[in-house]
């Protein structure tokens, strides 16, 4: 059984970190993370429609709470789920 607030924290969490080193790299490597987006998308056979725009910090923290609240309920709904497909019923239910 999946504990659903551990399981919530746990995904919660590695998207805002994932968001935060993100953030940083944008602060610090603009010019590199578009030559790698445009880079992506050509390998992708697409033409490249993203530019990236100058680094805020208030929108960086925004991107990161939200990005750990959305993982947080993610998380809790996939262990939710997890629980009652893997549910034992005739051994949880009591006589």
């Amino acid at each position: 059984m999946l504990s659903k607030n551990k399981f919530g924290l746990a995904i919660g969490l590695f998207l805002a970190i994932v968001h935060a080193i993100w953030a940083i790299a944008v602060a610090i490597m603009p010019a590199q993370l578009q030559a790698f987006l445009n880079w992506i998308f050509a390998i992708h056979f697409l033409q490249p429609v993203w530019i990236l725009t100058t680094f805020n910090l208030v929108s960086a923290i925004f991107l990161i709470i939200m990005t750990f609240i959305c993982g947080y309920i993610f998380g809790w709904v996939v262990a939710a789920l997890w629980n009652w497909v893997n549910c034992d019923c005739k051994t949880s239910k009591k006589k």
